[in-house]
């Protein structure tokens, strides 16, 4: 079936699709090479690449490379390579919009390829939600922020329990986890796309120490005072002493003059 819709369609425009749609994906700032599929290049052949309708670059029959600065809105501009022998592309500094779809096209066969750049991923970040916290339990959140096709997962040791998945654009998202505090159990929080991942492990020591409640507090204030009264009894009392003994002393010089 496939041999027949080619055979048509080289009978109908003369061009021949060499390879089904073909696809690369890459983070965003990463280089990336798109294979032209072609072994070599003749001396009398050229190569022209587009990206979706627009001619980025070519390979001239004297094995000259031109590149189309202006083109796509000037997206690219010093940002592509050629190679002379096989007709590859490669894409430098590669940006989230260079995403889409690169046609290659040698006489009347045609390749393409699907590009897809994905953005990079920083550490998600593990905070504790001290308005959620009660005294047996501890609440935490952990969130990443202007992400996009991505999934923000809970890990117990190596198992997701939890996750949470976007695919727009610059989206901030949050998945929650409550754990006791004497838990001894590991948690990571893992963000991922097909390609990369970034893992934060969580310190319940560190985020969970448990706080004084509001009857530990008062204890202590409690506390606080009668330690605090039993120090001004204490001064007065030597005050009263130190006092005593002057005007005892002074009643002696005067009866023994």
């Amino acid at each position: 079936m496939f041999i027949f819709i080619c055979l048509c369609l080289w009978s109908l425009t003369g061009v021949f699709v060499a390879d089904a749609v073909k696809s690369e994906s890459v983070t965003e700032g990463e280089s990336v090479s798109l294979n032209s599929s072609f072994t070599q290049i003749h001396t009398q052949e050229e190569i022209q690449w587009k990206f979706g309708d627009f001619l980025i670059a070519k390979v001239k029959k004297n094995k000259e490379s031109v590149f189309y600065n202006k083109s796509a809105a000037g997206r690219f501009r010093v940002r592509l390579k050629l190679d002379h022998q096989t007709g590859s592309l490669t894409i430098i500094n590669s940006r989230t919009t260079d995403s889409g779809l690169y046609t290659v096209s040698r006489d009347t066969t045609i390749n393409t390829i699907n590009l897809t750049v994905y953005a990079g991923l920083s550490v998600p970040v593990i905070s504790r939600d001290s308005s959620s916290s009660s005294s047996s339990s501890c609440s935490l959140v952990c969130s990443a922020v202007n992400v996009s096709h991505v999934t923000l997962s809970w890990f117990k040791g190596n198992s997701s329990f939890s996750s949470v998945s976007v695919s727009d654009l610059s989206i901030s998202l949050s998945l929650p986890l409550e754990v006791e505090y004497q838990d001894k159990n590991t948690y990571s929080c893992v963000i991922n796309n097909p390609i990369r991942n970034q893992t934060r492990h969580l310190n319940i020591t560190e985020l969970c120490h448990k706080r004084a409640g509001v009857s530990s507090l008062i204890i202590g204030l409690i506390s606080a005072a009668a330690a605090g009264s039993l120090l001004i009894v204490a001064v007065v009392g030597i005050f009263w002493i130190c006092r005593k003994t002057d005007q005892e002393g002074q009643v002696k010089i005067s009866s023994e003059r």
